[in-house]
């Protein structure tokens, strides 16, 4: 009987760890179930890239997991039942009446990943857009072509992902007045040369920058900070965090606060066995016993700790000890300038940095190289399958140290 491994997403994590389970194993001992709403995998890091009006290339699953032996269900995720070791999913393919089924499984591995964060300020999801996923970075690109010339653009956040929306808008439409919002200072965690290049940058691009304001209303045309100004908006980009989906906190599974699954060493979950979690969705502790950030950064390689820790307790393997640590921050400032910032194993900013042109193609081979491992999940280790010699017992007791 062949051991059932279902994956719930598709997004960078979902994607490489089911691909690199597929080379792992051998295709008569399992049966490698992906479940994703869409048919093609999208590039979360260039959505910025998509909402300022570029056209991405179509990256359909079909042809990325060809012969592979991983089979494709398209189907939203409606519920997970952990104790009967089911998932409830809803048809996705097409049009008329959505077909519920029910998908059971030996090992589950749970990658459904995040989804904006509204901080629970008024008029948020009425007014302002996002862009962490392709919907809403559309609905974006829909909107920026509609403005005039000088209308205002307000992006709230000045983490990553402000960032590059910020620089890219206004590189792209030199014509709108762009504004970032940011709670701190801009470039705060950075360097002193990577503040510097940023700020040099925003002031190239003609960036408007709110330091030290936190925003505590948003309208169809302005947004209000703490300290009472208002900033006029004729768009509103919400970036200032990502919220986990909210599935597995109606679950048995052990999770926090904020709805991440509680996991160890080798991304296995610290209450159910037969149970990973992996990318965003997952609270897993990195250097120093911090957690990993949410982060295309973090998930790669939760991704391959996690199909390699299942293949090898399928197989009597040995355990991957690989650590969990970061080199550097990637930020894209539009498509001719970028910044590096190298950081520490538990992800502070050291003095190095790399600035400019130069930054910019490294990024850019960053953002190429990460879809290219979707694809190519082994990144040159040998693929050599291995059969599943032994079912792991549900009471085994879990790897509790941190990566």
């Amino acid at each position: 009987m062949q051991h059932r491994i279902v994956v719930l997403g598709a997004g960078y994590t979902g994607a490489i760890a089911a691909g690199r389970l597929a080379r792992r194993l051998h295709s008569e001992d399992v049966a490698i179930t992906l479940v994703n709403a869409e048919p093609d995998f999208v590039e979360r890091v260039r959505m910025h890239q998509l909402a300022a009006g570029q056209d991405l290339r179509p990256r359909p699953f079909s042809e990325m997991f060809a012969g592979t032996g991983v089979e494709l269900k398209l189907a939203k995720v409606t519920g997970v039942d952990v104790d009967r070791r089911t998932v409830a999913v809803v048809d996705a393919k097409g049009p008329g009446e959505p077909e519920t089924e029910e998908l059971a499984y030996d090992t589950l591995v749970y990658a459904l990943g995040s989804g904006w964060n509204d901080q629970g300020v008024p008029g948020v999801a009425e007014h302002a857009h996002q862009i962490a996923g392709r919907p809403g970075a559309l609905r974006l690109r829909e909107r920026l072509a509609r403005l005039d010339a000088g209308e205002s653009v307000v992006v709230v956040g000045g983490g990553l992902t402000g960032l590059e929306a910020a620089t890219e808008i206004a590189e792209a439409r030199p014509d709108l007045d762009v504004t970032l919002a940011a709670r701190g200072e801009l470039g705060d965690w950075l360097s002193p040369k990577g503040r510097r290049h940023l700020r040099k940058v925003f002031g190239k691009l003609g960036i408007t920058v709110h330091e030290n304001s936190s925003v505590t209303g948003v309208e169809a045309d302005r947004v209000t900070t703490a300290d009472g100004e208002t900033i006029p908006a004729a768009a509103t980009v919400w970036t200032t965090g990502f919220a986990v989906h909210p599935i597995a906190q109606a679950t048995t599974l052990g999770v926090d606060d904020t709805g991440q699954i509680l996991v160890d060493g080798t991304m296995r979950s610290v209450s159910h066995p037969d149970v990973y979690a992996i990318g965003d969705a997952a609270l897993a502790m990195g250097p120093g016993g911090k957690p990993l950030r949410m982060s295309c950064a973090s998930g790669t390689p939760m991704a391959w700790q996690a199909a390699d820790a299942i293949a090898a307790r399928l197989t009597g393997g040995k355990l991957p000890d690989a650590p969990l640590r970061y080199f550097n921050q990637c930020i894209s400032l539009g498509r001719r300038e970028g910044l590096i910032q190298y950081v520490t194993a538990d992800d502070r900013a050291v003095r190095a940095a790399l600035t400019g042109r130069f930054a910019a193609v490294y990024k850019e081979l960053v953002c190429k190289g990460a879809a290219w491992g979707v694809a190519n999940p082994m990144l040159g280790l040998p693929s050599r399958r291995r059969h599943v010699v032994r079912q792991p017992a549900r009471a085994e007791s879990p790897v509790r140290t941190a990566a």
